[in-house]
């Protein structure tokens, strides 16, 4: 009895898989790339709060980017200016990743300083 008797199926299956898992593997790994991804913006986005927050309490700079930096992601390049009553804080960083694959991420937190809440009355 050949295999066509018996309904085989031909190597198809063999086939198709083939050609199907790395598609899944591929798939997979963007996926993984796009959490690591997510997650080191998110890190950014507390960083830069933890920054302006410590620099609105009229922190020296250095604490202020000590703050920042201990939230961020490794490698994060971390700013901290005064614009008038406002503290701005900036983080950024590259995505991990390969170097093509690498994507900039960047947030941004701005504060009031303290010392100007209840200047005016």
């Amino acid at each position: 009895m050949s295999s066509s008797e018996r309904g085989g199926d031909g190597g198809y299956v063999t086939a198709e898989a083939a050609a199907v898992i790395p598609a899944l593997v591929l798939l997979g790994m963007a996926m993984v790339w796009a959490l690591m991804a997510a997650s080191a913006q998110i890190q950014c986005v507390d960083a830069a709060r933890a920054g302006a927050r410590a620099a609105a309490r009229q922190e020296p700079p250095s604490a202020a980017v000590a703050a920042a930096e201990q939230a961020a992601p490794r490698g994060a390049r971390v700013t901290v200016r005064r614009e008038g009553d406002l503290v701005r804080v900036s983080v950024s960083v590259d995505s991990p990743g390969p170097g093509a694959l690498s994507v900039a991420l960047r947030s941004e937190a701005v504060a009031l300083a303290e010392d100007s809440v209840g200047a005016d009355a």
